[in-house]
């Protein structure tokens, strides 16, 4: 989340790096430094009656050290009628702070200066590609035909058990799949991750501290029995365990490593791009994640761009590496890559 400081100090600055996500931070911004305002002045003058209430305590206590009851008895109207007053502004306050808090999570993270402008996948850069594409056969099939043909993954079956994007894998697609997570928690291992099982589901305070609440697009699963949430990638529970956690500096890397099945809606997604295994409700990820010194965090993305590039490498797949464009970028995003 954006801090009301940068949002004082860098405010034109601000609207500049957001309208590269393609986003209109203007109106926000002065909605919310005009609340900030209120807030200040709010608590400065519930300061000064608290002040003035601390004062006359101690003159309504003299008073009747002294005798002068009646004098003392028309201070302690006075003392009431103030203490009334602070109540309603501590309760006013109150609400202007929930408010601040609200509308300031409405405002994505600051795009990286070397985030080009965009609106969407087809104005990504491509930063390099690697190994060799496979020239296929006229009569070429799709991967959820052929996933079909040898009955290792069943689309129809996992619609019936639970509606479609919730693929069953059977026989060697299962074992696959179970490789493949091993792979690539071995691999990370080495790399210096710590391996974490974390929880499948999070509280609000979770999705608040990764950006993934407010759900501004609709994507968490949502218990609202419990007010827990499907975890939409691994990221989120394992980069809460160090929410609220003063690291000093020599804590840092922190390097982990987890493998959890992700949940996301994918509201709004149809046709060719939710076909077989694109755009699924629940799939299998294994994350890595570092909390580094700020100075330091785009040394260590680029760091962990290299593991992965290094991990399709091993699997002898081709791919290239994009960097999105504004457009394109999550809300939470500085800098985002993508392997393809």
């Amino acid at each position: 989340m954006l801090t009301l400081k940068i949002l004082q100090e860098n405010k034109e600055f601000v609207i500049e790096r957001l309208a590269v996500k393609n986003f209109k931070a203007e109106s926000l911004i002065n909605q919310i430094l005009e609340l900030d305002q209120k807030r200040r002045s709010t608590q400065n003058s519930m300061d000064n009656n608290q002040a003035e209430l601390n004062k006359l305590a101690k003159e309504i206590g003299e008073l009747f050290k002294s005798g002068k009851q009646n004098e003392a008895n028309v201070l302690k109207e006075k003392n009431a009628e103030i203490k009334n007053t602070v109540k309603l502004q501590n309760e006013e306050l109150t609400a202007i702070e929930k408010e601040l808090s609200n509308i300031l999570v409405l405002l994505p993270n600051l795009p990286h200066q070397s985030v080009p402008k965009g609106k969407a996948a087809e104005d990504n850069k491509e930063i390099r590609s690697g190994g060799t594409k496979p020239t296929l056969p006229e009569n070429a099939v799709p991967h959820w035909e052929l996933a079909k043909k040898y009955d290792i993954i069943d689309f129809e079956l996992g619609n019936k058990l639970t509606g479609s994007g919730f693929p069953v894998y059977k026989g060697k697609g299962a074992k696959l799949q179970r490789a493949l997570i091993n792979f690539f928690l071995e691999e990370a291992i080495s790399a210096g991750y710590l391996e974490i099982m974390p929880p499948i589901m999070v509280n609000e305070d979770s999705g608040f501290g990764t950006g993934q609440l407010p759900d501004k697009e609709g994507q968490m699963y949502h218990v609202g029995i419990d007010n827990l949430y499907l975890i939409p990638t691994a990221e989120v529970p394992v980069t809460n365990i160090y929410r609220d956690v003063i690291l000093s500096t020599e804590d840092f890397p922190v390097k982990m490593t987890a493998y959890t099945p992700c949940f996301r809606r994918e509201a709004g997604s149809y046709g060719k791009d939710v076909r077989g295994l694109n755009r699924l409700h629940q799939f299998d990820k294994v994350e890595i994640v570092q909390i580094q010194h700020p100075e330091k965090s785009y040394q260590a993305l680029e760091e962990m761009v290299k593991h992965v590039e290094g991990l399709v490498k091993a699997l002898n797949l081709p791919y290239r590496i994009l960097q999105l464009c504004g457009g394109d970028m999550s809300f939470t995003s500085a800098l985002t890559y993508d392997f393809e």
